[in-house]
Formats: structure tokens, C-alpha cells, sequence
């Protein structure tokens, strides 16, 4: 942000055209209770270069997942990020571009944007993709209004291998219009779908699971398809898109309703966010989707050209019409998810998945090896799994960090049954010799 002063002359001229005789006067109304009687607590002022090395200093006390080997997930994933990237976003049409209202100066934008629709879709298995939501767990909650909006039925049938912390954020959507979310039970680290089969009735709007679930494990798709539709309901994916070069598209095993944290698609994970909330859906539900649309047309000359449409949100029409009070998308981020599709394409993408497997499930042997150490659960996983551990698991991770590894999230956080739990994940940017390593920290950790 700019630094922009203004003189006391300018400040006297600013008083006098509104009226005010001084600054002070203009807070006149605000009670005393409420106002400062004292000067800020700040040190003194410090001159530009200074101030420059004092915030490196304190920026320096920060670490990056560069500085560790990690093995943290749980929903936001250390992969590689090829360097193009960063070059191409940091263009200055595309870095500084917002909403792109004026498609005759912005059609690279909607390009890229279109571009990003059309990849999605491919990745998911469905027919359309929109322009991005802010987050994996924004994007579950509108996935779930949209079922209740597209069914008219006021429950959701939810695994408990969703991101616990996503379930928040859909309970927080679903207050308002007073949707009830039931829970279905886990059977070795897997939806119980006679648990399921349950829970769903005509009541059901939506059945959500994960894919790979939060445990990293991978749920039978087809048979929550199956129950799903048997009563009407539709069934919502919550998927990770990185994933999904190497597994089935969920659109192929009956998904209704796709969404996903697209961060792993060449978004660093940048302390938290900005993440990436993908989007996509069968055709005959485009007209209830959230947020924007771009679409491919040609001009009164046959020239192709990118528009935004299907827009149905409470900014264009009326709110009792619009699907969502999505008012933006993350375009700077799906331009990043864009590029690095791009880039590995679907060979690379799918190369991702296989080795991210296999040092996954390399990593689980060797860590399940140590003795008093076993695996959470014995259902098939994907690049993240649970480890039981004999000492507690987050004075384990305090003890890993000495020897610069990132070992993973303690599970108890989510859920006080899972107080001996570790959820571990394995990426392609991990070596043998990570893995090798942590293996023999935690004998040490743990003996």
C-alpha cells in the first residue's frame, strides 16, 4: 500500500470543508470511556532503513516448510511447485486483476479462468466447473446449500471422514436455514455405509463424504452413490484435485456434486491461505451453482471470445432469487492451479500420485515397524495415514522438530478419542532419506 502524507495545511483544509474546527472536534461524540487518555505504547520512531532490518529480523523468526522435512496435512499438503508459476502470476495483468466486470479489457483473464472451468471438470469427472470459491470448506458448504436448494429436503447424511474443521464451516452455513447434519460413523477408518444406508431417508438432501477422507483413506464411492440415490439424495465429494490425476474422477463413480481444497495445485501453503475452493457439478444443476461462470463464445464476426455468465448470486439478482452470496473467486489462485495442470499435464499430474503412494505407503511401513507404533487403520490409504503411537503425540512432534521434521498433526485437536493419533502425510517432495530419518527419530522418540 502506498504511503500518502498530507500536510497540516491540507489537514486545516480538509477541516474547514467539512466544518470541523479541529481533528478533536470531530471525535466530540465518542465518550471519554471509550478513548485513549494516553499515548500508544509504541517505541520511537525509526527511520526507513532501520524499520526495513527490523522487520526482516523479526520475519527471520518465522520458518517455512523449505526449512523442514514436512510431513503435515490434514487438508493443506507441502507439494511441489514448479518455478514458472510464480513468474507467470506475477505478470501485472494478472497479479493486479480483480473481477473482471469489462470483458473488452479482461479477456486474458476470463481466458485463464476458462481455461482453469475446463481443467477441473476434466480432474472431478463432471460436466462443469465454476470459477473457484475461497476454500475447500467454503466450497463443501455451498455444495450442501445447493443440494438442499436443487432437493427442497432439510438434512445432510455426513461422514465422519470429513474435515472436522470443514464441518464447522458448513454448520456455521447451515444455522441460518436450519439444516440438520447427521453423522455416520466410521468402520476402520472408512464410512460405515450400513450406518449410512441408515441414516439416509427422504429427508436427505445430500450425502457428503471425502476422497481420500481426512484419515487419508479411501471411501467406496460407488456404494455412497448407490445409497444416495436410492432416496432421492445427491451425493457431495469433498476431493483433493492433486489426487485426482492418479485416482477414478468421483464424477465417474456417481458423484453429484464435486468440491475440494485446489491448494496442492501449485498454491504454497503460505502459512494458512490463501487456498483454492474447487467447484464442479453434474449439467442439469449448473443453473443452482455458487459463484461465476465463464463461458466461450463469438463475436457479430465469428471471433471467439470469454464472457462471464450464469451468475445467479444476490449481487446481480434478487437475493431471494440468487444461489449464493459468493461475491468473488480466487482468480489469482485458480490462474496458479491453471498453470501447474499446465505444466505437468496429465502424465506429470498422475506421475504426483504415484509417487506420492508409494512413499506413503513406504513411510507407513517403516513407522508401523517401530516397536509400539502401528497403524490407525488397515483400510487402503492414498499419500496420508494414521499412526497409533505408544507416547503422546504432540510431545512426539515437539521432539521431531529438534531434528528439523515437521512429523505430522495430532489428532486429539479434532477428537479427545483420538489422543494417541497421528495423521501423517507423505508427498512426492519427500526423499528416502526423510523418511529413513523420521523413522529413526521416532524410535528415539518413542522408546
Amino acid at each position: 500500500m502506498r504511503y500518502i502524507s498530507n500536510t497540516p495545511a491540507q489537514q486545516k483544509e480538509m477541516l474547514a470543508r467539512i466544518g470541523a474546527a479541529s481533528v478533536e472536534a470531530l471525535l466530540a461524540n465518542v465518550p471519554a470511556k471509550a478513548r485513549l487518555s494516553r499515548p500508544l505504547a509504541l517505541p520511537a520512531a525509526l527511520a526507513e532503513g532501520d524499520l526495513v532490518r527490523h522487520l526482516r529480523q523479526m520475519a527471520a523468526r518465522n520458518a517455512s516448510a523449505d526449512d523442514f522435512a514436512c510431513f503435515l496435512g490434514a487438508g493443506s499438503y507441502d507439494h511441489g511447485i514448479p518455478s514458472p508459476i510464480n513468474h507467470l502470476i506475477s505478470r501485472g495483468e494478472f497479479f493486479t486483476a480483480y473481477t473482471p466486470y469489462q470483458p473488452e479489457a479482461s479477456q486474458g483473464t476470463l481466458r485463464s479462468i476458462f481455461e482453469y472451468q475446463t481443467m477441473m471438470a476434466e480432474l472431478t469427472g463432471m460436466d462443469v466447473a465454476n470459477a473457484s470459491i475461497y476454500d475447500g470448506a467454503s466450497s463443501l458448504a455451498e455444495g450442501v446449500l445447493m443440494a438442499h436448494a436443487v432437493t427442497g429436503r432439510v438434512e445432510t447424511a455426513w461422514s465422519r471422514g470429513v474435515n472436522p474443521l470443514y464441518q464447522q464451516v458448513v454448520e456455521t452455513y447451515c444455522e441460518g436455514p436450519d439444516f440438520r447434519l447427521k453423522s455416520v460413523r466410521l468402520g476402520d477408518g472408512v464410512t460405515d455405509l450400513d450406518g449410512l444406508r441408515k441414516a439416509v431417508t427422504e429427508r436427505t438432501a445430500a450425502v457428503v463424504v471425502q476422497y481420500p477422507n481426512f484419515f487419508g483413506c479411501l471411501e467406496d464411492l460407488r456404494a455412497a452413490a448407490e445409497i444416495a440415490h436410492a432416496k432421492g439424495a445427491l451425493l457431495v465429494v469433498a476431493a483433493d484435485p492433486v489426487n485426482l490425476g492418479f485416482l477414478t474422477p468421483p464424477g465417474a463413480l456417481g458423484a453429484d456434486i464435486v468440491v475440494g481444497e485446489g491448494q496442492g495445485l501449485g498454491v504454497p501453503m503460505s502459512f494458512g491461505g490463501p487456498n483454492l475452493g474447487v467447484f464442479a457439478a453434474r449439467a442439469d444443476l449448473v443453473r443452482r451453482m455458487p459463484g461465476r461462470l465463464v463461458g466461450a463464445t463469438v463475436d457479430k464476426d465469428g471471433q471467439r471470445g470469454f464472457v462471464l455468465t450464469l451468475q445467479t448470486r444476490e449481487q446481480h439478482i434478487r437475493r431471494e432469487k440468487a444461489t449464493s452470496n459468493i461475491c468473488t473467486n480466487v482468480a489469482l489462485c485458480a490462474l496458479m492451479a491453471t498453470i501447474y495442470v499446465s505444466i505437468l499435464g496429465k502424465v506429470g499430474l498422475r506421475k504426483v500420485g504415484e509417487l506420492a503412494t508409494a512413499k506413503a505407503h513406504y513411510a507407513a511401513e517403516r513407522f508401523a515397524a517401530v516397536p509400539g507404533v502401528r497403524l490407525r487403520f488397515t483400510a487402503p490409504f492414498f499419500k496420508e495415514f494414521a499412526l497409533t503411537l505408544p507416547k503422546a503425540p504432540d510431545r512426539v512432534v515437539k521432539r521431531l522438530l529438534k531434528d528439523r521434521i515437521l512429523a505430522g498433526v495430532p489428532l486429539k485437536t479434532f477428537d479427545r478419542a483420538e489422543k494417541s493419533t497421528l495423521l501423517v502425510a507423505v508427498t512426492e517432495r519427500r526423499t528416502k532419506d526423510e523418511i529413513d530419518a523420521y523413522a529413526a527419530a521416532l524410535a528415539a522418540a518413542v522408546a
